[in-house]
């Protein structure tokens, strides 16, 4: 019989282990490879959206804490993206150094079969789609819809804005804002002001001093002696008019440019299921958009069983090898891929009117490719009836 290099795993997989001790090594070393991959990939992955973020965030004032508490809020999504990737990966190194270092081979002899072995990496399997539906039901979107809210807050939050002296801003499309000082009391030093949001016609502010006010319908940016401008494009026809003292709505004019469509991911599932069509209406959101939300989750977390399961399966249609199995580790990237790309083309499907078990697809093709590894599996791992030459070193 092989030898395993591995002084715990030859205890627990030797001569007369349980059948229960063996899984509990299996899904062991699994878990605590998730962990680690979980944790690489999450970090990679935050800091480069955290890197986004703050140079969004500080170009336009913000501070330190609201940088954090918007990378926190993003966190959960994050998290819900990487998981299935992090289980795959943890998967496939686990099944690779297991057959590296014969242990697989242990317990092939000893009468598993690819079924059973597999059995562990099911329950592992399962446990992600547990933590992938928490997520994806009940905290991403609840992060997802905060920091919607955080993000139109910073967006009315016009004085982090404005208040940057020396620099030319441009608060919404069409606009063009530079102030040259900013006094300790809060006033606007020498400002300029560009409004080009109608077609044809160019208006520009100019004011010696101005302030930023609260109104009903949001800031509003009272100037003093000033001038404003307006050029007409069909035959360039210029306007001038001074004035002592000029409101200019500013809410009114980022309301238009900041409107946005509110997405079904910021609803809980119960909320999406439960709510009247009229609620859903109110919010720019159809039935047929709720239920292709809520089968988008439930089909990301049936993916994650079928990744861990296409990476243990896939592996054991290897042979034994002391360079490993990389060749059925590339073919379990590409099967990963494959099943990934058959899942978004059926979503995009069902997006655009197509039955809604259509989202399933990807799922049931998973499953198909498992079938089939294992079968194939099954088929390598049996040896022909005949005379024995002897004890196999």
């Amino acid at each position: 019989m092989a030898r395993c290099r591995s002084k715990a795993g030859w205890r627990v997989l030797g001569k007369g282990a349980g059948v229960g001790r063996s899984d509990r090594y299996i899904l062991s070393q699994l878990m605590m490879l998730f962990g680690f991959f979980s944790l690489v990939l999450v970090s990679v992955y935050w800091v480069n959206r955290a890197v986004r973020l703050f140079d969004q965030l500080i170009a336009d004032g913000q501070s330190a804490w609201v940088f954090l508490e918007f990378t926190a809020l993003s966190l959960p999504y994050v998290i819900w993206l990487v998981l299935p990737v992090s289980a795959f990966a943890a998967t496939v190194y686990v099944t690779n150094r297991m057959t590296s270092e014969s242990e697989l081979v242990v317990l092939q002899a000893t009468g598993f079969s690819p079924v059973r072995l597999a059995r562990p990496a099911l329950v592992f399997g399962l446990i992600i789609t547990l933590l992938m539906t928490v997520l994806g039901h009940v905290l991403v979107p609840v992060s997802r819809a905060q920091l919607a809210i955080r993000s139109d807050e910073i967006s009315g939050d016009l004085a982090a804005r404005f208040l940057s002296p020396g620099n030319f801003i441009n608060p919404a499309a069409g606009i063009t804002v530079f102030i040259r000082d900013v006094t300790p009391a809060g006033e606007l030093r020498d400002l300029f002001l560009s409004d080009s949001r109608a077609e044809g016609v160019q208006t520009i502010y100019t004011a010696d001093r101005a302030l930023l006010v609260k109104g009903d319908q949001g800031p509003k940016l009272v100037m003093f002696d000033g001038m404003a401008q307006m050029m007409r494009q069909p035959g360039k026809q210029l306007s001038t008019t001074r004035f002592a003292d000029f409101a200019y709505d500013l809410g009114a004019a980022l309301t238009r440019t900041s409107l946005r469509r509110p997405d079904p991911g910021e609803l809980g599932s119960l909320e999406l299921l439960t709510s009247p069509p009229v609620e859903l209406a109110a919010l720019n959101i159809t039935r047929a958009q709720a239920l292709n939300e809520i089968h988008n989750r439930l089909v990301q977390s049936l993916l994650a069983p079928i990744a861990t399961l296409l990476g243990f399966v896939t592996l054991l249609t290897g042979t034994y090898s002391r360079f490993g199995i990389w060749r059925q580790i590339g073919l379990a990237v590409a099967l990963l891929i494959f099943v990934k790309m058959v899942d978004n083309a059926a979503a995009s499907a069902a997006q655009k009117g197509a039955p809604a078990a259509l989202n399933y697809l990807g799922v049931g093709v998973g499953m198909a490719l498992v079938v089939v590894l294992i079968w194939i599996a099954g088929r390598r791992r049996r040896v022909p009836d005949g005379p024995r030459a002897g004890a196999v070193a």
